[in-house]
């Protein structure tokens, strides 16, 4: 089985010997290269084509979050971006979705946290657990607009198609989409395909953006 490729970009030394080192002793991943800025990574990432870029936000020249939208906004093949931050849900987090980020990943994390979050976006799941993605998604959604026109994407989905983005937006896993629907996880997982095609989504991270910001989920509001 070919191994994942990886491009590690931040901009402390140590942070990517540490990333590279844990990385060597996992068996069907490659670090491919390395970056020390946004303008770098975006340089090794077209003349790399790697699988994903592990991109810290905040660095000198281009933050990771400009280095995200020319990767992604790039010619193909394009990579899943997995991006770094050091504070739980903040602001950076937010930006990084809207900039096509697969993903996210706290820096003082246990090394395992890195590998398993690199294999799982790479597949194209979902990058964190499910109580851990609802709280993300309610603090997202509370900063997309509340009014947005559904895009007429939306209309190329069928009623099951629909019914189960907007489970995704819940971050719900495909195991408890086919509970809710009494379906089986193979047929939810064909689902989720299919409305990734449809809507020109890279992954299910996508796609909860999308189900937000397209109006098609509304975010509950708690009393205070």
């Amino acid at each position: 089985m070919t191994a994942l490729r990886v491009l590690l970009a931040d901009d402390q030394v140590l942070v990517r010997t540490g990333f590279r080192m844990i990385l060597k002793a996992e068996p069907g991943i490659e670090v491919i290269g390395e970056a020390g800025d946004g303008t770098q990574a975006v340089h090794a990432a077209r003349r790399l084509h790697p699988d994903v870029v592990v991109m810290d936000v905040r660095m000198p020249n281009m933050d990771g979050l400009e280095a995200t939208r020319r990767i992604l906004g790039g010619p193909e093949p394009r990579p899943r971006v997995l991006m770094l931050t050091t504070f739980d849900l903040d602001e950076y987090v937010y930006d990084a979705l809207r900039a096509g980020a697969s993903g996210f990943l706290l820096k003082d994390g246990p090394a395992d946290q890195l590998v398993a979050a690199i294999r799982t976006i790479a597949d194209g799941g979902a990058l964190l657990a499910p109580t851990i993605t609802r709280r993300l998604i309610e603090e997202f959604a509370r900063r997309a607009p509340d009014t947005a026109p559904p895009p007429d994407a939306l209309a190329e989905l069928t009623a099951r198609e629909r019914s189960v983005l907007e489970r995704l937006a819940r971050g719900l896993s495909n195991a408890e989409i086919a509970s809710e629907l009494v379906l089986g996880e193979a047929t939810i997982k064909s689902h989720v395909a299919h409305v990734l095609s449809k809507l020109g989504l890279r992954d299910r991270t996508q796609a909860v953006v999308y189900a937000y910001e397209s109006g098609l989920v509304r975010p509950q509001r708690q009393n205070p």
